[in-house]
């Protein structure tokens, strides 16, 4: 395949413009060893880097009947390391009695967390209120053994105010009525940002006074808002101007809470016991834009933190009703009662709890879907943490190259089963890495299941049809100025790309490579702008996916971006109609023939990969139309416009652009590109929908893309 390339370094809108610090362009301080360094060999909890690479699992043995087995020795139990026998070097039993005598009330084992996410997205004010935050008291492994560690995490952006209430009443039911002594329970909540209502606390009274702290008025998943509620908005854009905790990058994907779960995970690690993070979620609706390589980091960071997830969706037990339930409106015509809507119904409920289903089988929990009766998570959670064995063996493979190992518990006696986690992710060592090493870095980075995601990464893909059976597929990455750092202003700064284009089967259909180089001098303008690479692949309709890695040189941070493509069969469509692109810049294109149909006439528009605008831009949208119905004299008719709402009104529109030429013959393709003032617009999220209509052949389609203007 060949790729096109094209790097740039365009403007990058932030929600707030603010200096940069120091501090903010060093690298982020790296991760502690899980468990802590050096971890005993006899601690509990994850996975626990020593000089011998100690690892722990916990391992709940049960009977026939569902109870649990004591009185187990070594002996019993068998170890296997991708099928490699491991030696047990240390064995103990643990057990949490729910009458023992309370040895903490309370426990800081959460503080400062939330400055660690928004240290994460190189925010500069976040990053100095990280930095200034004083050291907290962090109990020890041994005042906090006898009791069970559990968070009550509340993700409010997937919910509405009547799944939170939902949660909330399951949740005080919980504390009032089976919450023992021997429980130490913490609230948090998840959004834009991590708050954490009351850290670890025994006392019922504690936790039921930041339960009822949520309640209804936390939902934020909930229909956009009319034109009652501009003003508040209005208002909210402006507070986010002036604090730019969350980078634009994370704005309209699942990222940020993805990396809420492997901040909370790591920051409960150093206490070397089993913990349980129960995960009240509506599910996690995917996009475009989602990260694949968020989650497998955040599953990694609880295993190795020894913690369990336990996923609650709170929209209980849903039916699949035929064009939808009350809460949205009807559809029209046959086609809602089709085989083919219902299983599309299926699929995207099916699509928004598979997230919730892998993180809770890949840490060694639980997922609680389609039920009504969220008290059976709780009740799984103190018997899952009430009884359990530690087995402790030093690896055998003592290499770092962040693959998969895969861990199987057997127990010797008939009649027994064992509950374990069934792997890890060994540890990656970058540090010693030569410079003939590099590009095998790169690669290895490429094909790990769990990547570096220290530098934020964002790629974005199209279509547009080349031919009936081809389609060019550009592809725009994008890396925000303000977390490459720049050690000083007379060297150049140098970013290592590599990505790779494969099929549905892991088969490798292109790849591109680049060495981007940016003058010396550029570290004084990188705050506040996004450093933009872009290439281009040709591909027949079907299912792919991308991956890249970025490396700064100096410091040698790296990310990793994985995501899924879809290009679709437009044979099928009666109105042909290509990906639409948002744009806020134009440059000037490279000289010689390209298939790139983003350059015409010399002029290369610029994606825009966050859909984020300044109301000082420019802004753009470029799409096609292929195959439009002719009438007399071979003529097409289309008609097209854009519509902006806020929730359900309509707060400006386009002229309707007429179009009735062929503007691109060898593609048989009408081509639309519309400037739109953003100036018309207040700040707020808003709703484009792209309005096409065929008149000669009675076709329409109405494609819609999510904007948000600062």
């Amino acid at each position: 395949m060949t790729f096109m390339k094209r790097l740039f370094v365009g403007a990058f809108v932030v929600i707030a413009l603010v200096p940069i610090g120091p501090s903010a362009q060093q690298p982020p301080p790296q991760s502690p060893p899980a468990g802590g360094a050096p971890a005993p060999v006899q601690a509990p909890g994850g996975v626990f880097r020593s000089r011998r690479e100690v690892i722990t699992v916990d391992a709940i043995v049960r009977d026939k009947s569902g109870a649990i087995v004591r009185g187990l020795t070594a002996e019993d139990f068998e170890i296997r390391e991708d099928g490699r026998p491991q030696q047990v070097l240390n064995f103990s039993f643990e057990e949490i009695k729910d009458k023992a005598p309370a040895r903490v009330e309370t426990a800081d084992l959460l503080a400062g967390v939330e400055a660690k996410l928004q240290e994460q997205t190189r925010s500069p004010s976040s990053v100095a209120a990280a930095q200034a935050a004083p050291p907290a008291d962090v109990p020890t492994s041994e005042s906090m053994a006898g009791r069970r560690l559990i968070t009550l995490l509340f993700d409010v952006s997937s919910m509405q105010p009547d799944d939170v209430q939902r949660a909330v009443d399951s949740a005080q039911k919980y504390v009032s009525e089976k919450m023992s002594n021997a429980d130490m329970v913490s609230v948090v909540t998840v959004s834009s940002t991590l708050n954490v209502l009351t850290d670890f606390t025994a006392d019922r009274g504690k936790v039921a006074k930041a339960l009822t702290a949520l309640g209804y008025a936390e939902g934020t998943a909930v229909a956009p808002p009319d034109a009652s509620t501009a003003a508040t908005d209005e208002a909210a854009a402006a507070a986010d101007d002036a604090a730019s905790d969350t980078s634009d990058l994370d704005m309209f994907n699942n990222d940020i809470r993805l990396r809420a779960l492997k901040t909370v995970a790591d920051t409960l690690a150093p206490i070397e016991q089993k913990k349980a993070i129960i995960y009240f979620s509506a599910g996690l609706q995917r996009s475009g834009q989602d990260n694949q390589v968020e989650l497998r980091a955040a599953i990694n960071a609880a295993v190795r933190g020894h913690v369990a997830f336990y996923t609650i969706d709170t929209r209980g037990l849903q039916a699949v009703v035929p064009g939808g339930d009350a809460r949205q409106a009807s559809g029209r015509g046959n086609a809602m009662f089709s085989g083919r809507g219902v299983a599309q119904q299926f699929d995207t409920l099916n699509a928004s709890q598979d997230t919730l289903t892998t993180l809770a089988a890949d840490t060694g929990g639980r997922a609680f879907t389609d039920t009504n009766d969220f008290g059976e998570a709780f009740a799984r959670v103190q018997s899952d943490m009430s009884a359990y064995y530690l087995l402790a063996y030093s690896t055998s493979n003592p290499t770092h190259d962040g693959r998969y190992r895969r861990i199987e518990v057997r127990i010797k006696r008939s009649g027994l089963k064992v509950e374990s986690r069934s792997g890890y992710y060994a540890d990656r060592d970058f540090t010693h890495t030569s410079r003939g090493d590099r590009e095998t870095q790169l690669q290895d980075q490429l094909f790990s299941a769990v990547s570096a995601t220290d530098l934020p990464v964002l790629v974005t893909a199209g279509f547009f049809r080349v031919n009936s059976d081809k389609y060019y597929v550009p592809l725009a990455l994008a890396v925000p100025g303000y977390a490459v750092p720049v050690a000083n202003e007379t060297d150049k700064v140098s970013l290592d790309v590599l990505g790779m284009v494969r099929d549905e089967q892991g088969r490798p259909l292109g790849r591109f490579r680049e060495t981007l180089q940016l003058p010396p001098g550029t570290g004084k303008t990188l705050a506040g702008k996004q450093v933009l690479y872009q290439s281009g692949v040709t591909l027949p309709p079907g299912r792919f996916s991308v991956k890249a890695v970025v490396r700064e040189n100096a410091s040698g941070l790296m990310g990793t971006y994985e995501s899924a493509i879809t290009v679709p069969e437009l044979k099928k469509e009666p109105l042909k109609i290509s990906s639409v692109v948002v744009s806020t810049q134009m440059e000037p294109a490279a000289k010689g023939k390209t298939d790139n149909p983003l350059v015409r006439d010399g002029v290369q528009l610029v994606p825009n990969l966050t859909h984020v605008v300044g109301r000082d831009q420019p802004l753009f949208f470029y799409y096609e139309v292929y195959d439009p119905s002719e009438g007399t004299g071979s003529t097409p008719q289309i008609r097209t416009s854009l519509a902006f709402y806020r929730g359900k009104v309509k707060v400006y529109e386009t002229p309707v652009v007429e179009r009735t030429t062929i503007d691109a013959p060898d593609r048989h393709a009408a081509l639309f590109q519309f400037e739109v003032p953003p100036q018309a617009f207040t700040p707020g999220l808003y709703t484009c929908q792209i309005n096409v209509i065929d008149t000669i052949g009675g076709h329409f389609a109405f494609p819609r893309v999510m904007l948000f203007v600062k």
